[in-house]
């Protein structure tokens, strides 16, 4: 069963901050899961995440409504996991000045399943790790919660938005551009599977390491999060998004989808044929 993607228009967040959003159709009640990515238009373009795979080409053709092509100065791999990477050689071969950031860890993972990135036009970074992007200083920041030991935020200086891989996503139940558009029992429910399913070791963590991590990401006074798998996190809604963080290891946990499932969609399948 082929899972569709819808496609929405890209969501300004801030200025000259946009986050490109497509979605995934999950199976049955779970709703929908967003695919974005997201693109700064300032001085020197940055691209941060290039989508997955099956939205490569409404991906691209609203990556470059926004954007020229020859503008783009930096790509940002937040990790390699394939819906994060699925335009990334679309990408750097339409943008011949870009340089591509990610890390050694992500070149090597890459690298093991037969993706080579261009070496010359690589920067690797890590957490804490700053580079310049003309009028913008872009921070590294490993976000708490994530499903790839390479995985690494980026914090826009300028702007104080956070661009947090899998971290702050949920799953909706229709695709949402922003969290303010949804019921808050509705987002915190989203919020919450999500983050059990995507990263599950959270639950075995010290309380006292999250406590610092989650609080380390509040000292940033972001006024915007935005995350490849839910909606834009903006204005109030942020620390809001926080406290649900930092609350997480004391939720109940909630069981993955299983065999029931699979049945169910086997079943379909067949009363379809």
């Amino acid at each position: 069963m082929a899972n569709p993607t819808t496609r929405a228009e890209p969501q300004l967040i801030a200025p000259e901050t946009f986050v490109i959003q497509h979605h995934l159709d999950m199976d049955g009640d779970l709703g929908v899961v967003h695919l974005n990515s997201m693109v700064i238009r300032g001085a020197e373009p940055i691209v941060i995440d290039t989508g997955a795979p099956t939205n490569r080409e409404a991906y691209l053709e609203d990556l470059f409504a926004i954007v020229e092509p020859e503008d783009v100065k930096w790509v940002f791999i937040s990790h390699e996991d394939l819906d994060h990477i699925g335009s990334l050689n679309a990408v750097l071969g339409a943008c011949p000045n870009a340089t591509l950031v990610t890390s050694w860890l992500a070149q090597w993972r890459l690298a093991a399943v037969g993706m080579d990135l261009p070496l010359r036009r690589c920067k690797w970074l890590v957490d804490g790790d700053v580079f310049d992007a003309g009028d913008r200083a872009m921070v590294v920041q490993r976000p708490p919660l994530y499903d790839s030991p390479a995985t690494h935020g980026l914090l826009d200086t300028s702007t104080n938005v956070f661009w947090a891989a899998d971290c702050f996503a949920a799953l909706v139940p229709k695709p949402t551009a922003l969290v303010a558009d949804l019921d808050p029992g509705v987002w915190r429910d989203g919020f919450t599977r999500f983050h059990q399913w995507n990263s599950p070791w959270f639950e075995a963590v010290d309380i006292h390491w999250w406590r610092r991590a989650v609080s380390r990401l509040q000292a940033r006074d972001l006024t915007a999060i935005a995350s490849a798998h839910g909606p834009a996190i903006c204005g109030g809604d942020v620390n809001e998004a926080i406290d649900l963080l930092r609350e997480l290891p004391a939720m109940p946990v909630v069981s993955q989808p299983g065999q029931g499932l699979l049945d169910r969609l086997v079943a379909a399948m067949s009363a379809d044929v």
